[in-house]
């Protein structure tokens, strides 16, 4: 879907002490969100991955005038307990270690259908079939190695994060850049113009590049999945409503940006197919020229040489600018499919300041389990045990899954799990219900 991050800079250093010590000296993300006007202590607290935030119970606690343990109830502290609990289970069953050989293949066979790309433009040469199957077959290594990226960015593949920043700059600066087609071509061209007039206004109020953008907006996401103004991949641009609250606030304002009550038809028209191929583009172009972090842009330019050089002999440079941003948009409507059947559908809202497993189990659901599923969307099938367990290799979640699905049903936390098409219709379905609750508050029902 649509969506924005204003700021994009350092993430403060979060821990887990169970982790390899090697993991625990490089920066990890904060997942809690600060409160803007609370008192701050001298230095910040660390905290553990799957810990209730301190900093959102110290935030109620301030507005409220009592002390924040007092706001933490009974039941989210059996949960926290239980949830520590299991991490420890899952760290003695060594689900937190990687099977290298898993990664690897994985890579290979990015690395077999780039090959396979090329041969068959080679052989069967430029024309209508082989350019169609071409491009299908590079759009399926762009969104597998866009997989790949997200476990590298996780720090789950290696022991030694240098190692976890290093293939991630590589797999989505070299093998799956995001590099400038005809309109990132032209957005390239206006940044640079606005930078080059204005860049002691701007130099300080931009951040990130692409794997420091991904990064950031990922584990912001993370910290709290589905949560208005602090979550960036529900941030719309007026563009959609979601969930229930945000429509009815904006049909009681009376704000009609666009007719929202169908938007589940428009959708099809502006959010798969434009996702990547224009507004990605554009925000990952703005971030590295205008942070100048020529280290990202190196690693961009070095897939787009590659690009051009093998594919330019066959279609001409304009050919293959429309190429690429063919392989763009077929790579676009999996990507957005993928990223949106496991929370769009899931409640969407203003933080509620829950434990850290009941806040994760309510914003994500899961797809069912089968080989096809774990590969087409990159085990993000398990998007539960994932967020539980955000450094877990994705090879392990399916183990810990009926851990997770244990402590749900003691605490009578719901745990959803559902076929891949429905899930896939109920993107749909949940937009068309917000719509309809726009409506039906901007016309007074």
């Amino acid at each position: 879907m649509l969506c924005d991050s204003d700021h994009v800079g350092p993430i403060a250093p979060v821990t887990a002490p169970s982790q390899p010590a090697s993991r625990a000296q490089t920066p990890r993300p904060d997942v809690s969100a600060v409160c803007p006007g609370a008192p701050h202590p001298a230095s910040p607290p660390v905290l553990v991955q799957g810990d209730l935030c301190p900093q959102d119970v110290r935030c109620s606690a301030w507005r409220r005038g009592v002390p924040g343990r007092e706001l933490v109830s009974r039941d989210q502290s059996e949960i926290t307990e239980d949830f520590r609990a299991l991490k420890k289970t899952a760290e003695d069953m060594n689900l937190f270690h990687t099977n290298h050989l898993f990664f690897l293949l994985l890579l290979a066979h990015i690395l077999v259908m780039e090959s396979a790309a090329w041969l068959i433009v080679s052989y069967f040469g430029n024309g209508w079939v082989p350019t169609l199957l071409t491009a299908f077959v590079l759009a399926t290594s762009q969104a597998q190695a866009g997989w790949l990226q997200h476990d590298y960015g996780h720090l789950s593949v290696y022991k030694k994060s240098g190692w976890n920043h290093v293939v991630h700059k590589f797999v989505i600066g070299h093998l799956k850049a995001r590099c400038p087609g005809v309109a990132g071509t032209a957005a390239l061209v206006w940044v640079t113009f606005v930078l080059l007039r204005h860049k002691t206004q701007h130099r300080s109020c931009w951040g990130g590049a692409s794997a420091n953008w991904w990064n950031h907006r990922h584990f912001q996401h993370h910290a709290k999945p589905n949560v208005f103004h602090k979550d960036p991949d529900v941030k719309m641009l007026h563009v959609f409503v979601l969930g229930e609250s945000q429509p009815l606030e904006y049909g009681r304002k009376k704000l009609k940006y666009l007719p929202y009550n169908h938007q589940h038809e428009y959708f099809f028209l502006i959010g798969p197919p434009l996702l990547i191929p224009m507004y990605f583009q554009y925000q990952i172009i703005m971030t590295m020229v205008m942070r100048r972090d020529w280290v990202d842009l190196a690693w961009a330019i070095s897939y787009y040489v590659r690009f051009f050089s093998t594919y330019v002999p066959f279609y001409g440079i304009l050919g293959a600018l429309l190429f690429l941003n063919f392989i763009r948009f077929l790579e676009s409507h999996w990507f957005v499919w993928v990223t949106q059947m496991n929370h769009i559908v899931m409640e969407i809202d203003l933080d509620h300041h829950r434990d850290w497993f009941s806040s994760q189990l309510a914003a994500t659901c899961n797809v069912e389990q089968s080989f096809f599923n774990d590969w087409f969307s990159g085990h993000l099938n398990f998007q539960i045990e994932h967020h539980l367990f955000p450094t877990m290799p994705r090879h392990n979640l399916r183990k810990i899954a009926p851990l997770v699905k244990s402590l749900c049903a003691k605490h009578g936390i719901q745990y959803q799990e559902k076929p891949l098409l429905r899930a896939l219709l109920d993107i749909i379905g949940s937009l068309k219900k917000s719509g309809q609750l726009w409506l039906d508050a901007y016309l007074h029902k």
